[in-house]
């Protein structure tokens, strides 16, 4: 690896890695029709997505016009992952050359992770079923060090670093939680424009932006 500027890459899941926005979706408009509330277009969950499932029900409860008091958020959020938990697997795949990137790295002698808001059971579960879990040196949820410390937050990405043996790392994302937390962790961040970005691609704050798995290793190589 004496060539390739980087020990660690890390990646975000849903929007980056994988496109989940499917999966996600019916288990968000199953959690609102359990509360008599209306579902949420197909084409429209995208822009819901980032920050983890709570915060994308949040999202959905707010455009709904509905209550979304607390007692409500916590009961239609409980429906969203009984079913999510069940149905993680069904549509979501890996996007266009990321298998092909994710072999690249391993190629270079990269250890690669995934950082996630998503709960770490369910990043581990999903990455299991479709067979990536052993390509990864660490797995961290929203949830594995506790309360207040996900993305947009630095601590996840300073433990992805400790967890892969230390060494220089980049973060690869698609939202404001993930530049952020890059930014404040000191590493340097890629952008997917392709993914569930809640900014412009070019607004979200990332090193690079790239529009497709195969400019991945080069934007790394020119950040380095």
């Amino acid at each position: 690896m004496a060539n390739f500027p980087f020990d660690i890459v890390g990646f975000d899941l849903d929007g980056t890695l994988l496109d989940t926005h499917r999966d996600l979706g019916e288990a968000l408009n199953h959690a609102l029709r359990a509360g008599g509330r209306e579902p949420v277009p197909v084409g429209e969950v995208r822009d819901l997505i980032g920050g983890g499932g709570r915060r994308m029900l949040e999202r959905a409860l707010e455009r709904d016009g509905g209550p979304n008091d607390l007692d409500t958020i916590n009961a239609l959020h409980r429906e969203f992952l009984v079913h999510y938990e069940a149905n993680l697997s069904v549509h979501s795949r890996l996007f266009p050359g990321g298998e092909e990137a994710l072999d690249a790295l391993a190629s270079q002698g990269v250890r690669i992770a995934v950082v996630t808001n998503k709960l770490e059971r369910f990043a581990l579960r999903l990455l299991d079923e479709l067979g990536l879990l052993p390509r990864f040196a660490t797995v961290l949820g929203g949830d594995s060090l506790g309360p207040g410390r996900a993305k947009p937050a630095p601590d996840l990405l300073h433990e992805m670093v400790a967890r892969c043996g230390g060494g220089r790392a980049a973060y690869v994302g698609d939202t404001t939680f993930d530049t952020g937390a890059a930014k404040a962790a000191g590493i340097p961040c890629v952008a997917l424009d392709f993914g569930f970005c809640d900014r412009p691609p070019e607004d979200l704050g990332a090193d690079a932006v790239i529009s497709h798995y195969d400019q991945l290793l080069g934007a790394l190589e020119r950040l380095g």
